[in-house]
């Protein structure tokens, strides 16, 4: 009887060892902070405003436009960004992150990525990461361009398709 009360108790204790543990709170701010997310995240709205500023100007093709349609780009822009800083404040994505690295890492885990963020390996990773994901996006667009080309003419030949079976036959 004794052996089993202690075999159950052993069990007990490796399972609970086993049960990996929830991220605090403070844990995840440090991480938040160390990774410098909220300035990310500030320094992501202006990039957006000039990736809108240069599709526009791309989709106009240099075409000159007038003064009323230039005010009327002008505030849908404004607008878009007002709905972009109000949507991407901080103050609504900061307990979104506290829910998603809640749900996703373990405080032994968050603990070793604020350590590994520390460092000086970690400090230049938080900074050319988004130079490494703009380089990287701006070579999977060039890539792209052929993709959707090919993917274009095979839709355009599918509605060519569809019609020839659609038109009424004579």
């Amino acid at each position: 009887m004794c052996k089993r009360i202690l075999l159950l108790l052993a069990a007990t204790c490796l399972a609970a060892q086993a049960v990996e543990s929830v991220p605090t709170e403070a844990s995840i701010r440090e991480l938040l902070t160390v990774t410098h997310a909220q300035k990310i995240l500030d320094e992501m709205i202006p990039q957006v405003d000039a990736m809108m500023q240069k599709a526009m100007a791309e989709a106009l093709k240099g075409q000159p436009v007038p003064p009323a349609a230039q005010k009327l780009i002008e505030q849908s822009r404004a607008n878009a960004m007002a709905i972009m800083k109000e949507e991407l404040a901080w103050s609504k994505l900061e307990p979104l992150y506290m829910r998603v690295y809640q749900k996703s890492l373990t405080q032994e885990e968050v603990a070793g990525m604020i350590e590994l963020y520390k460092t000086p390996a970690g400090q230049v990773m938080i900074k050319k990461m988004p130079i490494v994901l703009q380089n990287t996006m701006a070579e999977m667009q060039t890539m792209m361009a052929p993709v959707m080309q090919r993917l274009q003419k095979s839709q355009e030949q599918l509605v060519a398709d569809i019609k020839k079976e659609i038109k009424p036959k004579s």
